[in-house]
């Protein structure tokens, strides 16, 4: 919204001036008269926006992700956990999206170190996952990356491979054919062998977004 300042302090003066010179003409002034208002247009004129749209991903609060034993037996000793919801942001519009491009998110997990003691590891073979699509995909063209077992086998059939390599978390085969907000997080399982280490370790999952034609 744009005031003319200048213009706004003229009229202040003039209506000085016209109010001394009523005081001039003695008590004839009309002390009752109310006078008369005067009306102020005020306009603004607000464009539309023009910021472009954008692919972001964006992964929810928290404190890292501790995993607690559950599952073990004779076979493998069991950690088991909850990756943090992960939010893929398509703000684009269909028609700005070049013919054919795809998204994806995929996580690769570092050696797991024993604090204190950088001798003693676990490879990120050992860490395996099942991802889970959270929102609704009203085409299906947004899907959850395949389950990837520890190189221990968790009997599921999944790959026995872990997250040493990037594995699948979240994609769509065509972004143009669904756009707008997706959101997944995976159950996380690290499966080693029996006599593993006393210790407490530590690796870092890192997620990536790739987006590409």
């Amino acid at each position: 919204m744009k005031i003319n300042r200048t213009t706004q302090a003229l009229a202040a003066s003039v209506l000085g001036l016209a109010l001394a010179g009523a005081g001039l003409a003695g008590p004839a002034a009309a002390a009752d008269d109310p006078g008369t208002g005067n009306g102020i247009d005020v306009s603004v004129n607000i464009t539309p926006t023009t910021t472009p749209g954008q692919l972001s991903m964006t992964v929810a609060d928290n404190n890292g992700v501790s995993l607690q034993e559950n599952g073990s037996d004779a076979a493998a000793r069991q950690f088991t956990g909850t990756l943090p919801t992960v939010t893929v942001t398509d703000t684009r519009k269909p028609e700005d999206i070049p013919a054919g491009e795809f998204w994806a998110v995929v996580g690769q997990a570092s050696q797991f170190v024993a604090t204190g003691d950088p001798a003693k590891t676990i490879g990120p073979e050992y860490l395996g996952w099942k991802p889970r699509l959270l929102s609704d995909s009203s085409t299906g063209a947004v899907s959850a990356g395949e389950p990837v077992s520890s190189v221990v086998s968790d009997g599921t059939g999944a790959p026995e491979v872990g997250l040493k390599g990037q594995e699948l978390l979240v994609s769509t085969a065509n972004s143009a054919d669904e756009i707008g907000t997706s959101k997944v997080n995976a159950d996380l399982a690290l499966r080693t062998s029996t006599d593993v280490a006393a210790g407490e370790y530590h690796s870092t999952l890192t997620l990536s977004l790739f987006n590409q034609s």
